[in-house]
């Protein structure tokens, strides 16, 4: 087989590219969701109230 300089250029850029990615800084892993804040009913205190609703669009309906 002869070897071209188009050959020795594109496997120079291939490697570069597939080597291009390491060291990269950053987590490795999904982070975990937040945990939820612990709701714990006191006897004698009121529950507290939901959220109101969000008010309706005042868009035209079709």
């Amino acid at each position: 087989m002869k070897s071209t300089p188009a050959l020795f250029i594109g496997t120079i850029l291939c490697l570069s590219a597939l080597l291009s990615g390491c060291g990269q800084p950053g987590p490795l892993y999904l982070p975990k969701a937040p945990a939820k804040p612990a709701t714990s009913a006191e006897p004698g205190k009121a529950a507290a109230a939901p959220a109101p609703a969000p008010a309706p669009s005042t868009a035209p309906q079709r």
